[in-house]
C-alpha cells in the first residue's frame, strides 16, 4: 500500500524488447492504479524507505484513516531510524496511541535500533537484510523492498490475496492463512521487470482495498471484471470454513488497551490502584496486566508501581 503514486517507468511494452512488461490483467490493474491511487504520505518521494517501513508496521490490521495522524506525528518526531533508536522503547509505545496491537511499536523500535547499529542508520535495500531485522517478517520485508526500492518481490497482504483469489482462482475469499499455493501463484504473476513488478504489487493491493473489498465489493467499478474468474463463474458463494470477525468488547485485548492508556497518559510510574480502576473484573485485569509485562510493553517496579519500558 505504500508505492509511489507515479510509475517509475512504462508498464506496456519496452521499445528494446519484444516481450510486454505486463500481461493484460496486470497492465489493466496498473493503468487503473495510475488513475485512482490515493495520495498517501508514505507514497510520496519525501517519505523515503523509513517512511515506507513505518507505514507498513502501522497499516497491519489497521485502517488508513486511523494510521494517518499517528504516522505524521511519528515521522515528525523520529524522521530517521536513529532518532527512534535513541529514545526508550516505552516512548514508541506511548506514541503508538490507540492504533492497536502495540507490540508492533516495540518491534518497530527494535528494527530502528538494529538499523542504526548494523546499517549506519539507513533502511537496508537487500531483502535478506530486511528479513533479518527484528520484528520483520516475509510480508514486511517484501513490501519495503518493493515499495521503497522498486524491487521484484511477491507482496501478499489480505487485499492482494483476495484479488488473486477472485480474479485468478475464481473463489470469493482466500484461505484463512496464506498457503504455499498462494505464494506460488503470486510469484508466477510477478512481471519480469522490477519496476513493473513493484507497481503491480501496489496496484493489486489498492484494488483490493478500494474495489475488491471483503464485503460489498464494487464489481461495477472494477477494471478487470471481464477478466475475473470469480465474476465469470457467477460469483459463487464462499464454501470454506466460516469467516469470523474479530471481537473486541469484553476481551483481554480491550482490558490491555485500557491499562496501556493509563500508562501512556502518565509520565511517571503508576500505582497498582490506578490500574485497578480501569476494569471491574480482577482476574481478567490481572491476566491482561501479566500479559503486558510478559510482552515487554509494561515494566513492573518495586512497591506495586508500573511504567512503560525504558529499555
Amino acid at each position: 500500500m505504500t508505492a509511489p503514486t507515479k510509475p517509475p517507468q512504462s508498464h506496456s511494452t519496452d521499445a528494446g524488447c519484444d516481450a510486454p512488461l505486463a500481461t493484460p490483467l496486470q497492465a489493466t490493474v496498473i493503468d487503473w492504479f495510475d488513475e485512482n491511487a490515493r495520495d498517501l504520505p508514505w507514497r510520496r518521494p519525501e517519505a523515503g524507505p523509513w517512511g515506507v517501513m513505518v507505514s507498513e508496521f502501522m497499516l497491519q490490521q489497521t485502517p488508513v484513516n486511523r494510521v494517518l495522524p499517528v504516522y505524521e506525528q511519528w515521522l515528525t518526531r523520529w524522521p530517521r531510524p536513529a532518532d527512534l533508536a535513541k529514545d526508550a522503547p516505552g516512548e514508541a509505545v506511548r506514541a503508538w496511541g490507540r492504533l492497536g496491537y502495540p507490540r508492533r511499536a516495540l518491534r518497530l523500535h527494535g528494527a530502528a535500533v538494529a538499523i542504526a547499529e548494523r546499517h549506519g542508520g539507513d533502511v537496508p535495500t537487500d531483502h535478506a537484510q530486511l528479513l533479518a531485522l527484528p520484528g520483520i517478517g516475509e510480508y514486511t520485508a517484501a513490501a519495503v523492498a518493493s515499495f521503497a526500492y522498486g524491487q521484484r518481490h511477491p507482496v501478499l497482504d489480505t487485499n492482494v490475496r483476495r484479488v488473486l483469489a477472485r480474479a485468478v482462482t475464481g473463489v470469493q475469499y482466500p484461505p484463512n492463512a496464506t498457503t504455499a499455493a498462494e505464494r506460488k501463484l503470486a510469484r508466477a504473476l510477478l512481471p519480469d521487470d522490477e519496476g513493473t513488478a513493484a507497481r503491480w504489487a501496489a496496484a493489486s493491493m489498492e484494488l483490493g482495498a478500494l474495489v475488491c473489498t471483503a464485503k460489498n465489493e464494487s464489481c461495477h467499478r472494477c477494471p478487470i471484471t471481464a477478466l475475473c474468474a470469480w465474476q465469470l463463474a457467477g460469483k459463487p458463494e464462499h464454501e470454506g470454513p466460516p469467516r469470523r470477525g474479530q471481537t473486541y468488547a469484553g476481551t483481554d485485548r480491550q482490558v490491555r488497551g485500557k491499562l496501556l492508556a493509563v500508562l501512556r497518559d502518565a509520565h511517571a510510574p503508576v500505582p497498582q490502584a490506578a490500574l485497578d480502576r480501569v476494569w471491574h473484573e480482577p482476574v481478567q485485569r490481572a491476566r491482561a496486566l501479566d500479559g503486558l509485562v510478559s510482552d515487554g510493553l509494561v515494566e513492573p517496579l518495586q512497591g506495586g508501581m508500573y511504567r512503560l519500558p525504558l529499555s
